[in-house]
C-alpha cells in the first residue's frame, strides 16, 4: 500500500503547486454536491465529503461560500458526471473523471489529450476494473497500533493502516470515509494530511526513465482540462 500513498503525495504536489486551477475544480464540486441535495453539509453527505477534502487544499472558504451560494440562488447550471478511461505509454491505464456542461467538447478534449501524449482512449470498463475505490485518510501524530485499536473500538471498518514516514494512511471503501474521520476525532484530531476518495490500481506498473516525461505530459494535458475534475493511473511516480 505504500507505493499507492507515494502517487498520492505525488498528485497533491502537483495540485499544491497549481492552487488556481485547483480550487476551480473544487467550486465546481462543491457547487455540484450542494445542488444535487440539500445546502448544507449536516444534511448533505456528498457536500461534507467534498468540503473535508477541500480543507487539505487549503481551498479559500471565499470559494466555498461562493459555490454553496451559487447553489442555494437557484442557479440553473447543471453539470454530468462522466468517467473516461484509457491506456498511456508502457502499458500505464488511465481513468478521468469530469464534470461538463459540455459533454461533446470534453470528450474530444480528452480524446485529443490522449492522442498528442503517447496515449489512447479506451471503451469503458477497459480500465476501471483494474482499480478499486477508496477512501484514503492520514493524520500526524498517532502510532499505526493506536490507530488500529481506535478503529476496532469504533467498530470502523477499514482495508489497512499503513505507516509512512510521520503520517499514518488508513485505507478503507468510500461510504466509510465519514466513520474513519469521526472516529480519528475522538482522538482529538481535526486537521488530515490527506482526505482522498480515490481510484487505486490492483497493481502499480513502472515506466523507464525515458518514458515518464511523456507519461508526465499525458497526465498534465488532462488535467489542465477545464472539464477534468480527477486523473487515476496505476504507474508508481515515486521510483
Amino acid at each position: 500500500m505504500g507505493r499507492k500513498w507515494n502517487n498520492i503525495k505525488e498528485k497533491k504536489a502537483s495540485k499544491d503547486a497549481n492552487t488556481s486551477r485547483i480550487y476551480a475544480k473544487f467550486g465546481r464540486e462543491i457547487y455540484v454536491a450542494a445542488k444535487q441535495g440539500e445546502p448544507d453539509p449536516e444534511s448533505n453527505q456528498a457536500l461534507k465529503v467534498v468540503l473535508e477534502r477541500a480543507k487539505t487544499y487549503n481551498v479559500p472558504k471565499a470559494i466555498i461560500d461562493r459555490a454553496i451560494e451559487k447553489a442555494k440562488g437557484g442557479s440553473d447550471e447543471t453539470y454530468d458526471e462522466l468517467r473516461y478511461e484509457g491506456f498511456g505509454p508502457n502499458g500505464s491505464m488511465l481513468i478521468v473523471d469530469a464534470l461538463t456542461n459540455n459533454v461533446n467538447r470534453t470528450a474530444s478534449d480528452v480524446r485529443a489529450a490522449f492522442g498528442k501524449n503517447g496515449g489512447n482512449m479506451g471503451v469503458s470498463g477497459s480500465v476501471a476494473y483494474m482499480f478499486d475505490a477508496a477512501a484514503v485518510i492520514g493524520v500526524e501524530g498517532k502510532s499505526e497500533d493506536e490507530i488500529l485499536e481506535l478503529m476496532m473500538e469504533e467498530d470502523v471498518d477499514i482495508k489497512d493502516i499503513v505507516q509512512e514516514d510521520e503520517t499514518v494512511i488508513v485505507y478503507a471503501d468510500p461510504e466509510q470515509f465519514h466513520a474513519v474521520q469521526e472516529a480519528f476525532k475522538t482522538l482529538g484530531v481535526t486537521e488530515f494530511s490527506v482526505a482522498e476518495l480515490t481510484m487505486l490500481a490492483q497493481n502499480d506498473v513502472s515506466i523507464p526513465e525515458e518514458g515518464k516525461e511523456q507519461f508526465e505530459k499525458l497526465i498534465d494535458a488532462l488535467e489542465d482540462l477545464e472539464d477534468v475534475q480527477q486523473v487515476y493511473h496505476n504507474v508508481d511516480l515515486a521510483e
